[in-house]
């Protein structure tokens, strides 16, 4: 394996603006760049980081085949944040406007999750050590 590939999600989302204000409240997300307005208004890219990850997000744009959760009838990828305290930031996400999946509990495989549906249609699993 090459070491200097790295993975960015970018989540599609109808208003990039709104989700980066989500996952900045909800998730502690650091902005780190928003590339400048587009005709529409929109950044094409709002670049984040969360401890030691990073994602973006960009507009729905489907002239390029850019679709949102919403465009296409569901998301079909999990994001997983594994945090120190699962519950806290379930409690943030769900303040902020996601719905419950599956409830965060302690699971049978050792791990404290559970998932949510962000405001956008992404689905995540939050997870963590058992209480």
């Amino acid at each position: 394996m090459t070491p200097d590939i790295r993975i960015t999600p970018r989540l599609i989302v109808p208003d990039p603006d709104r989700a980066s204000a989500f996952y900045q409240d909800a998730l502690g997300a650091e902005q780190v760049f928003r590339a400048p307005q587009g005709d529409d208004g929109r950044p094409a890219v709002v670049d984040h980081r969360i401890g030691g990850s990073s994602f973006r997000v960009s507009p729905a744009v489907t002239s390029w085949g850019w679709l949102s959760p919403s465009d296409l009838g569901g998301s079909a990828v999990l994001l997983e944040i594994e945090i120190g305290d699962p519950d806290a930031v379930g409690e943030r996400m769900i303040a902020h406007g996601a719905e419950v999946l599956v409830p965060i509990e302690n699971r049978p495989y050792g791990k404290r999750s559970g998932r949510v549906r962000d405001p956008f249609g992404h689905l995540w699993i939050i997870t963590g050590e058992l209480r």
